[in-house]
C-alpha cells in the first residue's frame, strides 16, 4: 500500500460516514476573536501537514540531509498519529512521543497489527524520538541506512494504522 493510500484510508473512513457520528466535537480557537474549527478540520489539517513533512523527508534524503529527513519523518508520523486519534474520537495528548501515540492508537483500535509494529519497530521509533529531541538541542548525525530503515518503519505504520482505522470504522457502522 502506498503512503498516499494510507492517508486516503483515514480520510475515506470518515468521509464515507463509517466512523461513529458525533465524534467530532467543536473546537473553538481564539485568534483575534473566535475562529471555529471542527475536530475533522483539525484532523484533515494534521494529515495534510503530515503528508508535506513526508514529502520533505524524501527530498531531504535525495539531497543527503539525513538529520533533517529524520526530523521530517518524525513530524510526519507524529502528526499522522495525532490525526488518527482525532478520527478515533479522542483528543491527542500533549506529547511528542510517537511510541506513546501509537500505543494509544493500539488501545483504541485493539489492532494486533499495531501492537506488532510497536514491538517490531521499537528501535526505529526510538530513533525518531531521538531525532525530534536532538534536532533542537544536540547536533546528531544520521546515516543513510538509518534513515532508510526509519522510512520503512514510517511507511509500515502509516499503512497499518490506516487499515486499523478502516477496520474500526467498519465495526462501528
Amino acid at each position: 500500500m502506498s503512503t498516499d493510500l494510507a492517508y486516503a484510508n483515514i480520510v475515506n473512513a470518515k468521509v464515507n460516514g463509517k466512523l461513529k457520528k458525533g465524534i467530532f466535537r467543536l473546537l473553538v480557537l481564539r485568534v483575534k476573536g473566535a475562529l471555529c474549527l471542527t475536530k475533522r478540520d483539525e484532523a484533515n489539517t494534521l494529515l495534510e501537514r503530515s503528508r508535506r513533512f513526508y514529502e520533505s523527508a524524501l527530498f531531504q534524503i535525495e539531497k543527503g540531509f539525513y538529520d533533517l529527513a529524520m526530523f521530517s519523518f518524525e513530524q510526519s508520523l507524529q502528526l499522522f498519529l495525532k490525526a488518527a486519534l482525532l478520527y478515533l474520537g479522542v483528543d491527542y495528548p500533549r506529547t511528542h512521543s510517537v511510541r506513546r501515540l501509537l500505543e494509544l492508537v493500539h488501545e483504541l483500535t485493539g489492532s494486533n497489527d499495531v501492537e506488532i509494529l510497536l514491538l517490531g519497530y521499537s528501535v526505529e521509533l526510538a530513533l525518531l524520538e531521538d531525532a525530534y529531541i536532538t534536532s533542537r538541542y544536540v547536533p546528531r548525525e544520521f546515516r543513510a541506512e538509518e534513515v532508510l530503515r526509519v522510512k520503512e518503519a514510517v511507511d509500515k505504520v502509516l499503512r497499518v494504522v490506516g487499515e486499523a482505522l478502516g477496520e474500526t470504522s467498519q465495526a462501528q457502522s
